[in-house]
């Protein structure tokens, strides 16, 4: 069974930074995608930033020239790097990951628990 823990979220000004990270754990053949996406109250949960195995990378329009998405294959773990931080990019940010476990067969797709990033104004 694969899992993600995440860490990183917390309180931070605007205009301020942080990095979120993601580690997938457990019986792994490959970690395919990799990314982030957000949710924040009353509203439909977004795509962050994506990338693939071989590092090509997709961003949301709303962060895209502020955030920074990159991964170490050897430690099957995401990063996000966020600058420039702005209120409207409070929210809980889940880390996503597709691949294969035990056997090429055996597909996983699956999310992490959530990391709250609060914004201050």
């Amino acid at each position: 069974q694969v899992q993600l823990v995440e860490s990183g979220g917390g309180l931070v000004q605007a205009g301020g930074s942080l990095t979120l990270s993601c580690a997938a754990s457990g019986s792994i053949l490959s970690v395919d995608d990799m990314g982030w996406y957000r949710q924040a109250p009353g509203r439909q949960r977004e795509l962050v930033a994506a990338i693939t195995s071989g590092s090509s990378s997709e961003y949301g329009d709303s962060v895209k020239g502020r955030f920074t998405i990159s991964r170490d294959n050897a430690k099957n773990t995401v990063y996000l790097q966020m600058n420039s931080l702005k209120p409207e990019d409070s929210a809980v940010y889940y880390c996503h990951a597709a691949g294969y476990s035990s056997s090429w067969s055996d597909a996983f797709d699956i999310w992490g628990q959530g990391t709250q990033v609060t914004v201050s104004s």
